[in-house]
């Protein structure tokens, strides 16, 4: 079963590269929500409340631990993108746990003592595409591959 060994010389599968750039995404995320001026109002920032006034770009709002969510993201991502069936089960386990996120948000009020990671409207919208997005990415980069695999 090829899809679950790693690339060899060097060569990544699409699913493996586009793990790979997710995680790094997070990663730079993760990195910026601690950078005073990329993300407003810092000095507020709690380490998990829905009080965090943080907003990255002044936008998403965010506190520590929804920072350190963020680059904990990245490190799987980068890490399970080493084989394809890594790359392909943090795409659609992480895609399933943002539609999740998503969903949290829409039901637990902004201002509510629930709303501990924290989101506003903005991340819960985030959540929604990335969660379609990292869907989509790991079951069609790998719709062909799957399918061969078990023909075998």
């Amino acid at each position: 079963m090829a899809s679950h060994a790693p690339a060899t010389g060097g060569a990544r599968t699409p699913v493996q590269q586009a793990a790979l750039l997710v995680g790094a995404v997070f990663l730079l995320v993760g990195i910026l929500g601690f950078i005073p001026g990329i993300t407003t109002d810092y000095d507020t920032m709690k380490f998990a409340s829905h009080e965090s006034g943080a907003e990255l770009l002044g936008i998403f709002q965010v506190s520590v631990l929804h920072n350190l969510v963020h680059l904990l993201f990245g490190v799987a991502g980068v890490a399970l993108a080493r084989t394809a069936s890594g790359a392909r089960t943090y795409l659609l386990a992480g895609g399933a746990v943002y539609l999740v996120l998503w969903l949290y948000g829409l039901f637990v009020g902004h201002g509510d003592s629930a709303n501990f990671v924290p989101v506003n409207t903005a991340d819960d919208w985030l959540h929604f595409g990335l969660g379609l997005g990292m869907i989509a990415l790991g079951a069609l980069l790998t719709r062909g591959r799957t399918s061969a695999a078990r023909a075998r």
